[in-house]
């Protein structure tokens, strides 16, 4: 009896020490960090901008890069540099050909580094040139340090990014539908030259099956990086992205992280694209007034129970000849002093400059009543 009560306490024991480490799973990784989509606010970070390798999470700018460059039906031929890559791979032979949807569910799913070569060369004509397009679209979309000497992450002199910048690149490549398609992709079938079969592919995001409202997006591992995750999922209209750097658990991490954002924020809707915000006046005009309509819906995250303060930036009135969708100011949505996002405010209607005699039947009309 007295030993089963020590089994029992041991038991005990272990499982407390699970659960409090599972409290701290987060502090695994180097670096990590989670975002909103729609307005990218920061919900948590920890070393987000410490520059780290990245393994196969680089794939996502490879992906990136070539849905902007290529047709999903464009047929992508392997070339004598596709053939032997080290590390994971789809089994390319010199001169196969796949279309490159194909070799795009090749290197999200199965993270074949021969398809992130061949992608590479169709795209760029050679792996330099590709890499030189992804370092730029980086650049483009506000990373400050992040270079790309590969295109599939193996290990190389100067290829880093941050937590931050590849949270960066996620978001921006989530906003393409097919790229949204590919990564939350479980399991393919792609054709394999010289096979009985096809090759079948299962993705090896584990987030995708365990996780609700898991939307991808990719692993990546080397004994330089570690593991490395970039994750996505949605739920109650919110939707979240974070990346993990060298984390020993990296899908538990991802979830904790995950939970944490849908736990402490909620996302709330302030101003409908097409809505009607203001009525400004308009000085010497046939109308006297126009509607001042927003371009697009704000919607952010803020703290739970909370709500996020509505800042517009307009004129007191307008002059005659403003033209129906010009621009006259704007509508922000902050949150602590932080703008969360803005959009454009514009005139709902033309307003021409009044003529004389539209201005005398205005002051006949005064003068007539009571």
């Amino acid at each position: 009896m007295k030993g089963r009560k020590r089994l029992l306490a041991g038991l005990f024991f272990v499982a407390l020490l699970l659960y409090n480490g599972s409290g701290a799973k987060a502090e695994s990784a180097s670096a990590a960090i989670l975002i909103e989509a729609e307005t990218g606010r920061i919900l948590y970070e920890k070393n987000a901008h410490q520059p780290l390798p990245m393994a196969s999470t680089t794939k996502v700018m490879t992906a990136l890069v070539a849905l902007e460059h290529a047709e999903l039906s464009e047929t992508v031929t392997a070339g004598k540099n596709a053939f032997g890559v080290p590390g994971t791979s789809i089994y390319l032979q010199e001169g196969e050909q796949l279309s490159m949807e194909e070799m795009l569910l090749g290197l999200m799913l199965q993270s074949g580094n021969d398809a992130a070569v061949a992608i590479a060369e169709h795209v760029g004509g050679s792996v330099e040139n590709f890499c030189s397009l992804m370092t730029l679209k980086a650049e483009q979309i506000g990373c400050e340090n992040t270079i790309f000497a590969t295109p599939h992450g193996l290990p190389a002199s100067n290829h880093h990014t941050t937590a931050y910048d590849l949270a960066l690149i996620c978001r921006e490549a989530m906003k393409n539908p097919d790229f949204r398609r590919i990564v939350s992709t479980q399991r393919a079938s792609i054709p394999w030259a010289g096979h009985a079969g096809n090759r079948i592919l299962n993705n090896k995001n584990k987030l995708l099956s365990s996780y609700p409202g898991a939307l991808g997006i990719k692993t990546g591992y080397t004994r330089a990086a570690g593991r490395c995750l970039c994750f996505a999922a949605e739920r109650d209209g919110m939707t979240v992205i974070g990346c993990v750097l060298n984390a020993p658990n990296w899908f538990d991490d991802a979830r904790e992280i995950m939970d944490r954002g849908f736990e402490a924020y909620e996302m709330r809707t302030l101003v409908s694209a097409g809505e009607t915000i203001r009525t400004l006046p308009v000085e010497k005009g046939v109308e006297e007034a126009v509607a001042i309509r927003a371009r697009n819906t704000l919607s952010a995250p803020v703290p739970k129970g909370t709500w996020p303060e509505l800042i517009l930036d307009l004129p007191d009135h307008l002059p005659a000849g403003v033209e129906k969708g010009q621009a006259v100011g704007t509508a922000s949505l902050t949150d602590g002093g932080q703008v969360l996002c803005t959009t454009v405010l514009y005139a709902a209607e033309n307003v021409p400059a009044a003529s004389f005699r539209t201005h005398l039947t205005r002051v006949i009309e005064q003068w007539l009543l009571p």
